[in-house]
């Protein structure tokens, strides 16, 4: 049966030329996220359902943490079992779609949910990024806290669509590559962005190999996100969007007992 690729099956092998140097390595990519790793207890038991080539959710379980790890894409989550094994931690990963969550006996058994690197836009228009939130949360125990970043998408179609080629090439242990996106933006924000994304190896004998995907993304708010937590059953902790910023990173809880009192004061909105 012939297999065909699913979203960054492609890219998965030239993933570390797209983040930033503080992104290639487990620790470095924990500390990125510090002020949200310092507030887990020790022990905690966290799944990371974006896991990409496995730096955080290897990081994550090198400072104790019970980890496991999924991704949509079967060549992300080959790259994270490579990188646990290599780092020689327990870090079980399975391919899985966010809407097959509560399919893995999971339920409500999360201290921690980690949904980064911009992936809930490729979960589709609002609805099923709103039934990918609730399936998020029921991982979750009660008190849980999810953690999502974004790109900030107002930003984006401020710049209109177009070509956005690197300005310099990215060096990566002596190799070196060109990074290309194309946007093509949509009218409404019920249709998907069409991001394409092209990394050039170059050779040293000038030879270039390329690898590309196109990727579909639907943009949101930094409001939407709001009310689509709020609209699972969330309850929004902390937010470091500001108009400028390029990316953000939201985090909400999973507030039983909250959602129990508020269930009788219909209408209650939190400010």
């Amino acid at each position: 049966m012939h297999h065909v690729p699913g979203p960054y099956d492609t890219l998965a092998g030239v993933y570390e030329w797209l983040v930033p140097d503080q992104l290639l390595t487990p620790q470095g990519t924990v500390d990125a996220y510090a002020q949200v790793v310092e507030t887990l207890d020790a022990g905690a038991r966290i799944l990371d359902c974006a896991a990409g080539t496995g730096q955080l959710a290897v990081g994550l379980a090198l400072h104790g943490y019970d980890v496991v790890a999924s991704d949509a894409s079967a060549a992300m989550v080959a790259r994270t079992k490579a990188l646990a094994t290599q780092c020689g931690v327990d870090v079980p990963a399975v391919t899985c779609e966010w809407e097959s969550l509560g399919r893995q006996g999971w339920q409500g058994s999360f201290d921690a949910v980690f949904c980064v690197g911009n992936s809930i836009a490729h979960a589709g228009p609002e609805p099923r990024r709103r039934a990918a939130l609730a399936t998020m949360r029921s991982v979750m125990r009660d008190g849980g806290l999810l953690v999502v970043t974004s790109r900030n998408w107002d930003l984006l179609r401020a710049q209109g669509s177009g070509l956005q080629v690197a300005h310099h090439l990215t060096q990566r242990a002596g190799d070196r590559a060109l990074v290309i996106y194309g946007w093509n933006l949509p009218d409404g924000t019920d249709q998907p962005l069409h991001a394409d994304v092209a990394v050039a190896l170059i050779a040293d004998s000038g030879t270039v190999t390329t690898a590309a995907e196109r990727l579909e993304c639907w943009p949101f708010s930094d409001r939407q996100l709001d009310a689509d937590l709020r609209a699972v059953g969330l309850t929004p902790q902390s937010s470091t969007y500001t108009d400028e910023v390029e990316r953000y990173l939201v985090t909400a809880r999973r507030l039983d007992v909250q959602d129990r009192a508020m269930s009788g004061t219909k209408g209650a909105r939190t400010s």
